[in-house]
């Protein structure tokens, strides 16, 4: 029999992505492994979702019963049925839409209250019942329009830039109100009595909840080690009931289901001509006058922010918990249509769950297909096996919910507090906890926003926004020059000062940035600025800036601003910026360039010219004696190499040799400047070096004979004395001396230019 790990293919083949692949097949790559793993897929989905929908199901009956309640006792079986609509319709929608796994939605919390709130305001106004359900299901169906904006518009990206504090405060507060909200289910205590209460008054218990209860926790907690096969969760709500009717054993009074607390109860679906009531008010809806829908708007957008946190952040905790990305507009978009169908055919809206998207996941859910599972079962349990729904004892239903809650509570920022760094974070997940338990999660959910601000602007303000600090004598631009000139600028380098910049420049940098620049205001003549790592610019950094310049000024100095780009990562506009705060006027005391190399290149040449160096206007072709590499060798001498030599122009941006190419020869400029550029990978190229009148290049191929490393181009019009290695060797037979003369000075240049590199490097390295 072959071996299931026999290496399919040759060894070393190569995956789509281009990677080497060994030895052991994937799994989908194994004869009838395939098959194997989509059953287990389909088999964790289907008992998922079907422990999602049981968590689900109860809660979206009891949040619609909430909901028309208000309206009359008679709406409660209404309600019941707007649940399950609900229920089913949201989560079949949402999960066909939407694009994350395993994420449940249905009927929740702040849509109940929010809902229940509009109802009973709307009964203390004497609206008539009929046109309360009828706006409560256009309240439902705008919610859901605003959702669907939002996703449109992008808003949901927002949720990206939340920290791991807020996340891990807002986990551990759900969790705790999980536990919290379910205690009294669980110990079996009177209706509206609180946690806290509950849990110091033994003698409210009843002893046949608390039975039930520690049944179906037990045997979650033991279910993994006991079996893989059937979910824990499954396996608790079988323990509670079984326990709840061994108990009924020795209490007939618990065989029954109407009107008692240990169970959940008929659910009310058999709300007689509810459809034919919805489909007569949809015909009702013309009736309705603009200014009563105008007046939905307000509580539709509050609706619509609520279920839009609310599945955002158990998107949030979903990602966190299996490492995963979800697409939040796309979400909201799939939220919003889901509310919309829901609303249109007598449902209540929703989102997604956080209690049962952690039973999903808990229980084996791994796809989308899990979701879909919820939304048909709950349709199916609700109108065909009302009778099971009914018998399920609410203990049980609490009790894996306090298990999902304790699972959700994140211990590991419990050693933020170790540390005197983390103890920041620490307090901001215990400042999302206490609001989320004593105000809402919405109000923790905007306490956390606030306290991400706060992170950031931690982290923004203790960073060091000057990334390098160095003079224009320990770096130059990449312009070779003469040494006589290079001296020139040894010494009067240190007029010039150099600000790497990064980070953001705002109002919580801008002190610190001046502290570093203030110094050197007064002792240097050019002050240059580099805005390359930059991300970001506002006014109050602008207007230092500004300041900045005017100190400057005040004593004859300039300020040089480079890489000024006009779409910094922000989007923001920073030429147009400084030129709307006033920082680049006319006074010509700002400067503005490219490129940092170009500004250290106009300071160098300002420096050159005064001590005298000056370009000529129009460059005349040099001969060999007038350069520096041939100064004070004899007429005769260099006549002999002249004649060796061939003289060729290029026109502007002509390539004189490329990356690679072996040619080895050595390029004397007469006249014209020529660019050097080196690989940095992907075909990208920058520009390394600058040679102008009377210097060389192509030294180090032609010494080694190696293939060029490098890419020159004539910056302008250029003529060049060309030796080729062919042309050296004749010359080296017959003039000994000339030619160790010439490899003399070309080494004496290289080692130069070393040198000067290797300062630059080692300052570089410091920082």
């Amino acid at each position: 029999m072959p071996s299931m790990y026999r290496p399919s293919g040759a060894l070393g083949r190569r995956d789509a992505a281009g990677r080497a692949t060994i030895g052991v097949m994937r799994i989908s790559e194994r004869p009838g492994m395939q098959h194997l793993a989509n059953k287990t897929y389909l088999s964790g989905d289907f008992w998922g979702g079907l422990a999602a929908m049981l968590v689900a199901l109860p809660a979206s009956i009891a949040f619609g019963v909430s909901i028309y309640a208000a309206i009359a006792p008679g709406y409660a079986a209404v309600g019941a049925l707007a649940g399950i609509i609900g229920a089913t319709v949201i989560g079949l929608v949402a999960a066909l839409l939407g694009g994350t796994e395993r994420l449940i939605s249905a009927p929740c919390a702040p849509a109940a209250a929010v809902l229940s709130a509009f109802a009973i305001g709307l009964v203390e106004e004497g609206v008539p019942a009929d046109n309360i359900v009828l706006l409560l299901l256009m309240l439902g169906l705008l919610a859901g329009l605003f959702q669907i904006l939002f996703g449109v518009i992008g808003i949901g990206r927002l949720i990206r830039y939340i920290p791991y504090p807020v996340v891990s405060g807002y986990l551990t507060g759900v969790g705790l109100i999980l536990v919290g909200s379910q205690l009294d289910k669980l110990l079996g205590t009177p209706p509206g009595t609180r946690w806290h209460e509950a849990l110091i008054s033994p003698w409210l218990w009843n002893g046949q909840a608390v039975a039930v209860g520690a049944a179906t926790i037990g045997t979650m907690l033991l279910a993994p080690r006991l079996t893989r096969r059937v979910p824990g969760t499954i396996l608790g709500i079988v323990a509670g009931t079984v326990v709840y009717f061994l108990l009924a054993t020795q209490d007939p009074a618990l065989l029954s289901n109407t009107g008692n607390p240990l169970l959940v109860g008929p659910p009310g679906t058999s709300g007689d001509g509810y459809f034919t009531t919805i489909t007569a008010r949809w015909r009702d809806i013309g009736d309705l006058r603009l200014i009563q829908i105008a007046a939905l708007l307000g509580s539709a957008l509050t609706l619509a922010v609520l279920l839009s946190i609310d599945t955002l952040k158990t998107c949030v905790v979903l990602d966190q918990m299996t490492r995963t990305q979800h697409n939040s507009n796309r979400e909201l978009l799939a939220q919003g249509v889901a509310n919309v169908t829901a609303s249109s055919v007598g449902g209540i809206p929703g989102a997604g769950t956080m209690g049962a998207t952690l039973v999903n996941l808990a229980s084996g859910g791994t796809t989308r297909v899990s979701s879909l599972v919820e939304g048909l079962s709950a349709l199916i349990f609700a109108l065909v096996l009302s009778s099971f729904i009914a018998w399920l004892p609410v203990a049980a239903l609490a009790g894996i919910l306090v298990v999902v809650g304790v699972r959700m509570i994140d211990r590991e920022a419990l050693r933020f507090v170790l540390s005197p760094s983390t103890v920041f974070d620490f307090a901001v997940v215990v400042v999302v906890v206490v609001i989320a338990l004593n105000v809402g999660l919405i109000a923790a959910s905007g306490a956390g926003v606030a306290m991400a601000i706060l992170l950031f602007l931690r982290e923004q303000i203790g960073g060091n926004v000057v990334r390098h600090k160095l003079y224009v004598n320990q770096r130059s631009s990449s312009w070779h020059r003469p040494e006589a000139e290079t001296r020139i600028l040894e010494e009067k380098g240190d007029q010039a000062v150099i600000f790497e910049l990064q980070g953001s420049l705002f109002f919580g940098t801008t002190r610190q940035l001046f502290g570093e620049l203030d110094p050197e205001l007064k002792a240097r003549r050019f002050v240059i600025l580099d805005f390359r790592r930059v991300q970001s610019v506002d006014v109050t950094a602008a207007h230092m800036l500004c300041q900045v310049r005017d100190a400057l000024i005040e004593h004859g100095a300039m300020l040089l601003l480079s890489n000024i780009r006009k779409n910094l990562p922000n989007g923001r506009n920073l030429r147009e910026l400084l030129e709307q705060t006033g920082l680049t006027d006319d006074t010509g005391a700002v400067r503005l360039f490219d490129e940092l190399d170009s500004a250290i290149e106009w300071v160098e040449e300002q420096m050159l010219g005064e001590a005298g160096h000056v370009a000529p206007v129009q460059e005349t072709p040099l001969e060999l004696m007038e350069m520096e590499l041939f100064r004070q060798r004899k007429d005769e001498t260099l006549a002999d190499l002249e004649a060796c030599l061939e003289k060729v122009t290029y026109p502007a941006g002509a390539t004189v040799y490329s990356r690679g190419q072996e040619d080895g020869a050595l390029y004397l400029i007469r006249r014209g400047t020529v660019k050097i550029f080196a690989p940095l990978g992907g075909g990208r190229l920058r520009h390394v070096a600058s040679y102008g009148r009377g210097d060389f290049f192509g030294g180090l191929a032609f010494l080694d004979g190696r293939p060029r490393g490098n890419d020159a181009v004539t910056a302008s019009e250029a003529e060049f004395f060309v030796l080729t290695v062919e042309q050296f060797n004749i010359l080296a037979e017959e003039h000994k001396r000339l030619a160790i003369t010439l490899l003399t000075a070309i080494a004496r240049s290289l080692a130069h230019r070393l040198r000067h590199a290797d300062t630059e490097i080692a300052m570089l390295h410091e920082y």
